[in-house]
């Protein structure tokens, strides 16, 4: 888990402090009008459509493989989400959370079976072209929130898009609104050690939404905060999912956290064993 983390926090090539003159950075003819806060609101979704968006067939996951040590993590997973639901997979520590998390947000490869994300097939994607797709169709929000330290709220947001080129003016606006979308609109300026734990995943939350992604994935988002701070959160991810038509993957271990959500898939020794409707649906 430690490694994903790694690999969103500082993606290769980039130092911190290549990010700290880039921010700054206008490239040359790239002055755009900035855009309102009301032409960037998001465009709530269509209802589910008929194909996935993530849409996993026999996934196996093997570690240490032609070894006296292999071990087989998942054992043939089929997952089906669609556009516009809230699903939680929920399992006990060793179940295989983190594994599938990391196939899901394509910081790993699967052993073997087919993942389709928005119908392409991302076995058959070269390492730039899945480091492309993650920046722009999945967010991810992390427990440990991984935010730059010496970087403004502001900044922090900004950052995903500079990856993705951005124009400087739209997206300091774009950040700006997510910011205000999340309630950091006062704190934006802030420094991430000058910020609560649950203002800090509000900023992880607005950066996983900088670049209007297909998915947004949660691994146990409120696992480092106390349960009210924790609700709190969820409850901004219910208001993603409910006003703004936010396609959502929780990672977590709690029931109870699962419990809120519409769909919850339990998963158990590398296997989906059971799937169910939450109390909110």
């Amino acid at each position: 888990m430690q490694q994903a983390e790694e690999k969103k926090a500082a993606p290769e090539g980039i130092t911190i402090t290549d990010l700290d003159e880039l921010i700054h950075e206008e490239a040359p003819g790239q002055e755009t009008t900035p855009k309102t806060a009301e032409e960037e609101k998001v465009v709530p979704e269509k209802a589910p459509e008929e194909s996935p968006l993530i849409d996993m067939r026999d996934i196996v996951k093997r570690f240490y493989i032609g070894t006296e040590n292999e071990l087989e993590v998942l054992h043939g997973i089929c997952l089906s989400v669609h556009r516009g639901e809230f699903t939680s997979i929920v399992g006990e520590s060793g179940s295989g959370k983190s594994t599938l998390m990391n196939l899901i947000g394509l910081l790993d490869h699967p052993t073997s079976g087919t993942y389709l994300l928005e119908g392409e097939d991302t076995g058959s994607m070269d390492d730039d072209t899945l480091s492309s797709v993650r920046g722009q169709q999945i967010g991810f929000v992390f427990q440990t929130y991984n935010l730059i330290p010496r970087m403004s709220a502001l900044k922090n947001v900004e950052v995903p898009m500079l990856y993705a080129r951005v124009p400087q003016a739209e997206r300091t606006e774009r950040a700006k609104y997510l910011l205000e979308l999340v309630g950091m609109k006062e704190r934006m300026l802030h420094t991430p050690d000058e910020l609560s734990g649950g203002q800090k995943q509000r900023v992880a939350i607005a950066r996983a939404m900088a670049n209007d992604p297909a998915l947004i994935l949660a691994d146990e988002p409120t696992g480092a905060l106390d349960s009210t701070t924790g609700h709190m959160i969820m409850d901004l991810f219910h208001k993603l999912h409910d006003e703004a038509h936010r396609t959502i993957v929780l990672i977590t271990h709690s029931a109870a956290l699962a419990e809120e959500t519409p769909r919850i898939l339990t998963l158990s020794d590398g296997r989906i064993i059971a799937e169910r409707r939450g109390t909110r649906c």
